[in-house]
């Protein structure tokens, strides 16, 4: 119970800290709505409609009601957008959402694979080709990734899109609505897979090659058990906790390079909604999109920690 106290203490007081660093760091941006938007167009404004835009624009509230108005779910008004910040997120959220997680799972999952079949295969060929593999490809920044895949399959063979979530204002049945979802997602999805796997396949790798070596690893063979159990059901259930901690400790990164992900790829997620409202000098809409993505890294890894006592009980009693 007080392990459970001093987490949920912890959690606020992070919590707290990143709502402040949401209201301030955005202030610090140089520039105003204003000049972002009216300085490259061919409007001219008079001082005095200057002078009007500016005070209706200009950033007055303190923290305390920016907190109030958190607290409240007031997000306000997009300056940019002209429309509600909620009515933004909602839209952009689940795309962003879809590709995080199935970048995610996949990556997680074969990333597992790798990492426990080739310990499993210790000093032979295919463990030297797959390390040296996984270690060129964990050197990719995703930014350089995303650039390469978008020229080559999207530019140059135009297998897919080079932009966009799906084709707008087309007449789909559902099976065919699905099938454009995944094809505009491919690219995006494919540049966070080849960026996780790496990491997580080489971790899990070093964590069950520590782990074949324990001794009953060793009365399980001397048993007879099938090697698919040794393998699975001993070892690999033992190397999975380091995955999770690897995720939860990385998680803010992966959201991170969704982010720069769907910046490249136009793809409509909050990160390329993050990008237009930093552009446009749009602090309502900034403030918002960085204290709920740290939201979502605060709760992904509180879930997290209740996820590691099940996944290995002596946790419970540290």
């Amino acid at each position: 119970m007080k392990k459970r106290l001093s987490v949920f203490t912890a959690y606020g007081t992070a919590l707290f800290i990143l709502t402040y660093l949401s209201y301030a760091l955005p202030r610090c941006l140089p520039g105003d709505f204003v000049t972002a938007m009216y300085s490259s167009s061919n409007v001219s404004l008079t001082q005095q409609q200057e002078t009007r835009l500016r005070a209706f624009y200009s950033d007055t509230q303190d923290f305390k009601t920016y907190l109030f108005r958190v607290i409240t779910l007031d997000l306000g008004y997009s300056h940019a957008f002209l429309s509600p910040i909620w009515t933004l997120i909602l839209e952009s959220l689940p795309w962003t959402l879809l590709l995080l997680g199935g970048a995610n799972v996949i990556s997680v999952v074969v990333g597992f694979l790798i990492g426990v079949e080739t310990a499993w295969r210790k000093g032979s060929r295919i463990e030297r080709n797959t390390i040296g593999s996984m270690t060129v490809l964990e050197g990719f920044p995703e930014i350089a990734t995303g650039v390469i895949l978008l020229a080559v399959f999207a530019l140059h063979l135009q297998w897919f899109p080079s932009s966009g979530a799906q084709i707008a204002y087309g007449e789909f049945t559902m099976g065919e609505r699905l099938v454009d979802i995944v094809h505009h997602l491919a690219l995006p999805l494919l540049t966070l897979v080849m960026a996780y796997i790496p990491g997580n396949a080489l971790l899990v790798r070093n964590t069950m090659t520590l782990v074949l070596g324990e001794k009953y690893i060793l009365t399980a063979k001397a048993k007879g058990l099938p090697n698919l159990r040794v393998r699975y059901g001993h070892a690999a259930r033992n190397a999975l906790l380091p995955l999770v901690t690897r995720i939860g400790l990385k998680i803010a990164f992966m959201i991170t390079g969704a982010l720069v992900v769907e910046t490249i790829h136009s793809y409509p997620g909050i990160g390329t909604l993050l990008f237009t409202a930093i552009g446009t000098r749009d602090l309502p809409l900034i403030r918002a999109i960085v204290l709920y993505s740290s939201l979502m890294v605060l709760m992904i890894n509180l879930a997290l920690e209740f996820v590691y006592p099940r996944i290995d009980p002596r946790i419970k009693d540290v």
